[in-house]
């Protein structure tokens, strides 16, 4: 990084002066400025432990993602991971890496998008480390959260319906949008921003996770990071079961399917293979289904959409009726052009 205001610990000074103006948080004796930070969960809950790596041209690209992007979607990531849990975020750690010529301004800007997640969620930033990158932007960030019953993925049942929150596809949407170096023809502004706002700063579910998680009759649940053709196998390979799946209910907003059809996409492939939605994927007893999809409504203003249902037979995907093939999320080691979604 560029040596403009001092080195790395007039840096670590700013990052901290940024954190400070956040606030002091509840749980947090000592925070950025000591060896470790001490935290006190609350008595009676557990703790969940979460973490991610991005890396620049595999999860995010510098010619369209800002720093305060990059910022905010790396702690999006993870404290969609504590929602899938059931859980309540508490305390991130945030590590960062950047090549030489990366100038103070713009490693304020990341902590900047993060701190402005954060502050939603009541997260505090409590530490990390900075250093100089041979290539690239690289972050990690590690989020610890508490929960009174964590929600699994090894707990569904045969027989329990399967649903999701939101709309799927809309971060591969705006992927597309992105990518190309010309707006689709034909499409809104209001549409564009809509897709592309949700490649580059992701709304994670976390009060829908909380408020699922304490809900009862939720079984399993997950957040959609990979895709859901790749995330739905996982959750059912843990439970040892598989399901029937209606591509035809799986849930499209009006933006994903104005952008699809500009582009002449099939939007199944961006819901089912685009990954990085950050929806939540559950089962739940079917008895529990209509209060789930009331209570989820009037508390979060957020559908909760089913889409098929657990069975102790092979996952099968159909359209119409008829068994289809889908496309597949993202997978790490597996050959595809950088750039994409990824968990």
């Amino acid at each position: 990084m560029s040596d403009d205001r001092g080195g790395e610990e007039a840096l670590v000074r700013a990052i901290r002066a940024l954190t400070d103006a956040a606030g002091s948080a509840a749980g947090v004796q000592v925070g950025i400025g000591d060896d470790c930070a001490v935290l006190t969960p609350r008595p009676g809950l557990s703790l969940l432990a979460t973490t991610d790596l991005l890396l620049e041209d595999v999860h995010f690209r510098r010619r369209w993602a800002e720093p305060a992007d990059i910022g905010w979607k790396s702690l999006a990531v993870n404290l969609s991971d504590i929602a899938a849990m059931g859980g309540r975020p508490r305390w991130a750690l945030v590590a960062l890496a950047c090549p030489e010529g990366t100038s103070a301004d713009e490693v304020e800007a990341f902590y900047e998008g993060a701190l402005s997640l954060a502050r939603s969620h009541d997260v505090t930033i409590v530490g990390g480390d900075t250093s100089a990158s041979p290539a690239g932007w690289l972050v990690n960030v590690t989020v610890l959260g508490e929960v009174v019953a964590p929600r699994l993925r090894s707990t569904a049942r045969a027989g329990d319906a399967i649903a999701v929150t939101g709309a799927l596809g809309r971060s591969a949407a705006g992927l597309a949008v992105l990518e190309r170096p010309t707006a689709p023809a034909g499409v809104e502004a209001a549409l564009l921003a809509e897709v592309t706002g949700a490649h580059l700063r992701p709304r994670p579910r976390v009060p829908e996770g909380e408020w699922l998680g304490a809900a009862g009759g939720v079984t399993a649940m997950m957040d959609v990071s990979d895709g859901l053709g790749i995330d739905l196998p996982r959750l059912l390979r843990e439970s040892g079961l598989g399901a029937d799946v209606d591509v035809d209910r799986l849930p499209v907003d009006e933006a994903t399917r104005a952008v699809a059809a500009a582009l002449d996409a099939d939007p199944r492939a961006w819901v089912t293979g685009g990954g990085e939605d950050y929806e939540l994927l559950l089962t739940c007893e079917p008895g529990a289904l209509g209060r789930l999809q009331r209570g989820l409504a009037e508390a979060c203003g957020t559908c909760l959409t089913v889409v098929g249902e657990v069975t102790a037979t092979p996952l099968r995907w159909s359209s119409g009726g008829r068994q289809m093939t889908v496309a597949r999320g993202f997978e790490h080691f597996a050959a595809r052009p950088a750039g994409g979604a990824s968990g």
